[in-house]
């Protein structure tokens, strides 16, 4: 259980995920207690790191960091978002091992399991089969860093675990054209659409791929629950529980932005993994379960993002 005199750290404090991280430590601990985000290292400096664990002396740590991005971002910049994510797990891990780090809790991505894998993905089936093309790079990244955590639990007995998230989104999110995950996408498609006027929307792929989502600050607490009760040699899954095709999130995002024209879809564009549900029966059983419905959850990223779009 993580002490009300911890000092624990969120490695990426300023990506959508550490920045949620880092809000649920502060209503749980002191101020003091989180080493402030400005504090972070250059992460793909190893003397960097080694510096700041030997000055700050982390006792928890949560990796959230690394590039991340949609479809386009993976097929555009493949090389650079495998070698961002490398480093991050190749400095940071060895580093909490040698400064005596009590727990260090690890994000993957639903990316790491194989591209036709049994529906809901468990994770006996990591490793099982090939891995969706067009995030292959990222997601091998990905699993680099959860075979690190499993190698240091083996060989040294590290208390290191990894957490693999549905696909999340919320407030902070990446709105960019370039870089946007699915749900950002279509949320500023639809606002655009919606203020200028246009009758339709284009939207990648098919529409039938099938998609579990999470809120971001519901993925947070699901960290926080699972850092003081979870110490396993396995993954554990993280999730909302419910799927939706991305037909069903296009209509529910032109919903919440108030766009009323045509939903066109293009299949000659990649659709990705054909459907992505997590088993969460691990997580069931420990006691958690996420709270923020799908609607109210989108709600909410589009306020941020309204409130936000000029400056962003």
């Amino acid at each position: 259980m993580m002490e009300q005199a911890s000092r624990v750290w969120v490695a990426g404090a300023e990506t959508l995920i550490g920045q949620a991280i880092v809000a649920a430590l502060r209503r749980e601990l002191p101020v003091e207690s989180v080493i402030p985000p400005e504090a972070e290292p250059e992460l793909a400096d190893p003397h960097a790191v080694e510096a700041f664990f030997a000055q700050h002396r982390p006792q928890y740590v949560f990796v959230a960091a690394g590039l991340s991005g949609g479809i386009a971002h993976n097929q555009r910049e493949p090389a650079t978002l495998m070698l961002d994510n490398l480093q991050v797990v190749t400095n940071v891990i060895p580093a909490a091992h040698r400064h005596g780090v009590r727990k260090l809790l690890y994000l993957a991505s639903s990316c790491s399991y194989p591209r036709a894998c049994p529906q809901p993905m468990a994770v006996e089936s990591l490793h099982t089969g090939p891995l969706e093309p067009t995030n292959l790079a990222y997601a091998m990244a990905k699993l680099a860093g959860l075979e690190l955590c499993r190698a240091y639990r083996r060989q040294y007995g590290a208390p290191f675990f990894t957490v693999i998230p549905a696909n999340v989104f919320g407030p902070g999110d990446d709105f960019s054209p370039e870089n946007s995950h699915v749900v950002s996408a279509l949320l500023r498609k639809f606002d655009e659409a919606q203020r200028s006027g246009a009758e339709s929307v284009s939207i990648w792929g098919s529409g039938r791929a099938r998609r579990e989502f999470i809120y971001v600050d519901d993925l947070a607490d699901g960290c926080l629950f699972l850092l003081d009760r979870y110490d396993g040699d396995d993954p554990i899954n993280v999730g909302s529980g419910t799927d939706h095709s991305i037909a069903e999130l296009a209509a529910l995002c032109a919903t919440t932005t108030g766009f009323a024209g045509e939903i066109r879809f293009d299949p000659s564009r990649p659709d990705g993994m054909p459907e992505k549900r997590l088993d969460l029966g691990p997580l069931q059983q420990l006691g958690w379960r996420a709270k923020t419905p799908l609607p109210v959850a989108l709600g909410l990223t589009y306020e941020w993002y309204r409130n936000r779009r000029n400056c962003l």
